[in-house]
């Protein structure tokens, strides 16, 4: 009886920790293998013309917040500017100014009057001394 018990409570301790960790934050993954697959980079020109949900990877400046929605952004390549959609884990701790250059992943947002990017990552692109 009392392994039974003993096991019991066993059993009820591990249940409970685990749940406990479900609320905790866990570290972003730090890297991995990259594959050698070059990725397409496509201009905010592009972007406006292409389907709602399609993966794109822009380059270009974080020029300001826009509207008053605190994950919205106005972003401008060569070729025109679009609002980007950025939640504050998409950041990954980084602090990006307007004279940074970004390279960001995500997709397209279509609505009936709007059209944005919906980012899932952020990459400040290091100034290359010449």
């Amino acid at each position: 009886m009392k392994k039974i018990s003993m096991l019991t409570i066993m059993g009820i301790l591990v249940v409970g920790t685990a749940n406990a960790d479900e609320g905790k934050m866990h570290p972003a993954p730090q890297g991995g293998f990259v594959d050698g697959t070059v990725e397409t980079i496509v201009s905010v020109q592009q972007v406006k013309d292409m389907r709602d949900e399609t993966p794109v990877v822009v380059v270009g400046q974080i020029l300001q917040r826009a509207g008053g929605d605190d994950e919205e952004f106005l972003f401008q390549d060569a070729t025109g500017s679009i609002i980007v959609e950025i939640d504050d884990e998409d950041w990954r701790g980084q602090n990006v100014k307007p004279t940074d250059t970004v390279k960001l992943r995500g997709e397209v947002d279509r609505g009936l009057f709007k059209k944005q990017i919906d980012v899932d990552f952020v990459e400040i692109i290091p100034v290359v001394a010449q």
